[in-house]
């Protein structure tokens, strides 16, 4: 995927031109491309100054007109009443990093649908993996990989075959034992 934004140039009469699809855009075009997931940078023509946060400051006002639901009235006030630098960038990076944690969340959320969807289409194989403590949905097994050859695991571990072979002697029932005949005694 392209991670460079898709430019586009505002000039003096409030045109925005995409330079990417080389065509005349509105607002709601803009607002369009940003549900869409894609980066928008926003220059004025002239100047080559970024006014891309006006501009999705001016969709938000024009989405705010034509619906009931707006952003509340008190984080409103407070966005105004932070008018000196320290208070706006507080605002700013509140903002950020609670959209941050609500994507987060978000992800989360669909994540756990999707791994409960995969429970009910696999009810037995989810049973069995939380019967054996396992998580759901099961983690794919990776091969395992043959570890080094060590000479001191070598040596151990041909110690650790011989002392199991010992005890696998030592717990084997005993033979029965034959008795030898006793010799006759002879009568004299």
């Amino acid at each position: 995927m392209n991670n460079q934004p898709v430019l586009i140039k505002k000039y003096n009469d409030r045109r925005l031109y995409d330079t990417s699809a080389s065509r005349y855009v509105t607002l709601e075009d803009i607002a369009r491309m940003v549900r869409q997931g894609i980066d928008v940078e926003v220059r004025d023509r002239r100047s080559g100054k970024d006014v891309t946060s006006i501009i999705l400051t001016q969709i938000i006002s024009e989405d705010a007109r034509d619906r009931e639901s707006t952003l509340p009235l008190q984080l409103l006030q407070q966005i105004v009443r932070a008018s000196d630098r320290a208070s706006h960038e507080f605002i700013s990076w509140y903002l950020s990093t609670t959209l941050e944690l609500y994507q987060k969340a978000q992800e989360t959320v669909r994540t756990r649908i999707s791994d409960a969807k995969a429970a009910v289409s696999a009810p037995f194989d989810f049973l069995r993996g939380l019967l054996a403590g396992q998580t759901w949905p099961p983690a794919t097994p990776t091969p395992p990989t043959a570890p080094a050859e060590d000479p001191v695991v070598e040596k151990l571990r041909r110690r650790v075959e011989e002392l199991e072979a010992r005890l696998a002697e030592l717990n084997k029932p005993p033979k029965p034992t034959r008795r030898a005949p006793k010799p006759k005694r002879s009568k004299n």
